[in-house]
This record gives C-alpha cells, sequence and structure tokens, in this order.
C-alpha cells in the first residue's frame, strides 16, 4: 500500500525479497489487485533459493543446505500459507549471489549513507540482474529493502567482495616460467590495466604459480579478452573469480615453506596510482630472482608489497644498495617471527 501510494504513476515491476514469503505474499496479493499490470518478481540468494525450488517443481519442498550470508532469508522451506498465494501472483523468482549482494549493499550506501545487510540489499541486486537481463531502460523498479542495518564486523568481508560482484575485478591464477624478469613479462603483457592483488610463493625451478587479481573496465567481456590474450601469449590460465573457496580461502594461503636459499625478505611502500607496480617491478634489477611476492591494492594512498629476493651466490651488501637505489622505502623482514614460521 505505501509504495502505490506513494509513487501513484506506473510501476513496471517491484522485487522482493525471500526467506519464507510473507512480504513477497503480501505484495504479490494486493499489487496483482490493484495493478495487475504491475509485475512482482521474488529474489533468493543462490544458496537458500526455497521458492525458486518449490516453483520448479510445483510443490513446497525442502532443501539440504542452505548458506547463512543472508541469514535474514535463510530458509530453507517456504511457508505453507505463502507458498500457496505466491505460486499464483509472482512473476518469476530471480537469484543472486553472495558478490552481487555485495554489490547491492555498496549502492545502497552510495545513495541513501545507509548500510544495509545483505537480505536487505537482497531485492535490488535482484533488480540489477534483471536490468542486464532484460537490457531495459527507462522503466520504473521498485526494490524492497527489508533488512536491518549491517554488523559492524561482516563489513571486511563485504568489502572485500564488491569488486567482484560489479563485476570490476577478476581473480586469475597463472603459470609463469620461473626466471628472473618473468613478472615483468607478465605485468607488460596485462597492459594499461591495474592489478589489485598479487600472490605468489616460490614452489620449483620450473614453473610459478600466481595468484593475481586484476580490475576490469568492462565486466565479464573483458575478463574473457584478458584471458584469451594471456593464454595467445602462451600463459596456462584459469578463472576463479566464480570459485568461491578461491575468493574465501586460497587468495589468503597462497605460499608455504619453500626452503628457498639464499632468500631475504623485504617490505616496501610505494605511492599508489595506476602503473605504480609495474614501475616497482622495473626498477628492481632483473639479477635478482624474486621467490614471495604479494600485493593488494586496497584504494590506499601507497601501495604495500611484502617480496623475497634471493641472493643467488651475491654479497647482501650488493642486494641492499640495489635496494635503495629503487628509490622506494623499505625494510628488511628476514628475522620477523611470522615468515620464519609460516614461509621460511
Amino acid at each position: 500500500m505505501e509504495i502505490l501510494r506513494q509513487h501513484t504513476g506506473h510501476i513496471d515491476a517491484i522485487f522482493v525479497p525471500v526467506g519464507g514469503g510473507g512480504i513477497a505474499a503480501g505484495v504479490a496479493a494486493y499489487v496483482k489487485y490493484v495493478r495487475p499490470e504491475t509485475k512482482v518478481i521474488a529474489v533468493e540468494p543462490e544458496d537458500a533459493a526455497c521458492l525458486a525450488a518449490a516453483m520448479k517443481a510445483g510443490k513446497r519442498v525442502k532443501l539440504d543446505h542452505v548458506g547463512l550470508f543472508a541469514d535474514g532469508v535463510a530458509v530453507s522451506q517456504i511457508g505453507v500459507e505463502t507458498f500457496k498465494v505466491l505460486k499464483h501472483h509472482i512473476d518469476e523468482v530471480i537469484t543472486a549471489s553472495t558478490d552481487e549482494m555485495c554489490a547491492a549493499i555498496k549502492d545502497i550506501f552510495d545513495d541513501t549513507r545507509s548500510i544495509a545487510e545483505p537480505a536487505g540489499a537482497l531485492a535490488l541486486a535482484g533488480l540489477k540482474k534483471y536490468v542486464a537481463r532484460e537490457k531495459c531502460e527507462g522503466l520504473t523498479l521498485v526494490a524492497i529493502d527489508s533488512g536491518a542495518n549491517m554488523n559492524f564486523d561482516r563489513l571486511r568481508h563485504i568489502s572485500e567482495r564488491t569488486e567482484l560482484g560489479e563485476k570490476r575485478e577478476g581473480i586469475l591464477a597463472v603459470t609463469l616460467p620461473e626466471k628472473p624478469g618473468a613478472f615483468k613479462a607478465f605485468c607488460q603483457t596485462l597492459g594499461k590495466r591495474n592489478i589489485t592483488e598479487f600472490n605468489y610463493r616460490y614452489a620449483d625451478a620450473r614453473d610459478a604459480h600466481v595468484f593475481v587479481g586484476v580490475q576490469l573496465r568492462n565486466g565479464d567481456t573483458e575478463r574473457a579478452e584478458l584471458t584469451g590474450l594471456l593464454e595467445k601469449k602462451g600463459y596456462p590460465v584459469l578463472d576463479l573469480s566464480d570459485n568461491e573457496m578461491a575468493k574465501l580461502h586460497i587468495r589468503h594461503l597462497v605460499g608455504g615453506h619453500a626452503g628457498v636459499e639464499d632468500e631475504r625478505l623485504f617490505r616496501f611502500e610505494f605511492p599508489e596510482r595506476p602503473g605504480a607496480l609495474m614501475n616497482f617491478l622495473t626498477r628492481i634489477e632483473a639479477k635478482w630472482n624474486i621467490s614471495l611476492f604479494h600485493y593488494r591494492n586496497h584504494g590506499d594512498a601507497y601501495g604495500r608489497v611484502l617480496v623475497g629476493l634471493q641472493l643467488g651466490g651475491r654479497p647482501a651488501k650488493e642486494l641492499m644498495e640495489s635496494l635503495k637505489s629503487v628509490g622506494y622505502p623499505f625494510q628488511e623482514e628476514s628475522d620477523n617471527p611470522a615468515y620464519q614460521l609460516f614461509l621460511r
């Protein structure tokens, strides 16, 4: 009633989040009675889509597993009475991924400076997915933000996933030849694309497996073009952008004990701007083999890199003089107990 009274003009569609189906059934019953031409579209999380499963089966079904990211709509079975209404009065069910909900949370914050929980941003995620699918313009679309505000401790995870949800970051596993200069050549292949993350740990003398995040301007289309370009240049590549385990865990676990000989560890800071990482790699002399590399672009004023370099039989003094010539502040971390415990 509020929606139709506050917007008396034509509404093309109303997007409603679904848990047990109470809000959706009420909205659908009322809207279809008063304005039958307005679509009512239900939106569920991909990992808690009990209504979508019921609509497909023609009867209520119980999900074996329910994801808890959008805990406000984490329901394993649609309600008895609500399904009786929904199966006749909703136009379709759209599901949204965790990344798409995170992107919608950011959209709501940018527009209203309020921080919705995942269940609250769910309908907007469905609306955005509908617009992208139908390529529609000039429509009047309404999304119901029904959730509470966000718990503060979840913000870090949501911020991390937003770029992926907006298709502005691709996560790739790329195999490089294990030789001096390989990092630089790889970055040159990427061109002017901004690297958001770079994780690497020496494994063997032949191949280097790197976990890399790349900023995208044209979503999935550019991601496909990039993987094609890397394969054409001879780099084996695996797209991990839709790999949940890789995004949740692997990106933070890349590495391990390598037993690398003559390795020294350094932490650098440099002004963060497009091309900054490439500039940093260019300044490191090619004679030093990189045995460990970790970089993450957080949108800060400074980029921070942890890098391991092998002496290769050369004096440590020569390495220190070479690093000073790079021109960026750095600190040696070779004696750091965390390095000794987890990486050395």
